[in-house]
């Protein structure tokens, strides 16, 4: 279904889009960043705390490493603006790492884990929780993007085909 390559792909293009966000992002003042502007979670920092949880949580499934503080109903609140910009590198760096040692053996295998969510066991196709963590990453980061440019910011473009061909380094760092 997916192969490792697709995987770090995926990884190179999160960690591209997170820079891009957080960037603009950062020229808002915190008002502007907590302001509601009609998305699911409300704000941009909201919508990049339940993305920074999600994918927490997700990275906890695939490679067993720790997994987010806060429960499903905390995700909105789990991180507020300095911590997204202190932890988001590091977990980019994570899901990085882990798409550079993936095996296509094990991306053919299954995943089981606990759904605190809906409270049970679930098996599924392993590729297809890789795909997961991608496909939300790609909607909640088009969501902020819309919001970021209805606040007057101006993120990179978000196709593929334009990813650069090196790895910049965060700059809020």
């Amino acid at each position: 279904m997916i192969t490792q390559g697709y995987c770090r792909t995926m990884a190179r293009y999160n960690a591209w889009q997170n820079r891009s966000i957080y960037t603009a992002a950062a020229g808002l003042t915190p008002e502007a960043r907590e302001m509601d502007r009609g998305a699911f979670f409300g704000s941009i920092r909201a919508t990049l705390s339940h993305l920074m949880w999600a994918d927490t949580t997700w990275m906890s499934r695939l490679d067993g490493g720790p997994g987010p503080e806060a429960g499903f109903s905390q995700t909105a609140q789990a991180y507020g603006w300095v911590d997204l910009v202190a932890e988001r590198p590091q977990l980019d760096a994570r899901i990085t790492a882990w798409a550079e040692q993936v095996s296509d053996a094990t991306l053919a295998g299954e995943l089981t884990w606990y759904s605190g969510m809906v409270g049970r066991e679930m098996r599924k196709d392993f590729a297809l929780c890789v795909m997961q963590i991608f496909n939300h990453q790609t909607h909640h980061r088009g969501q902020v993007h819309a919001m970021l440019t209805a606040a007057g910011a101006e993120p990179e473009a978000t196709d593929l085909p334009f990813i650069p061909e090196q790895d910049a380094v965060w700059p809020l760092a």
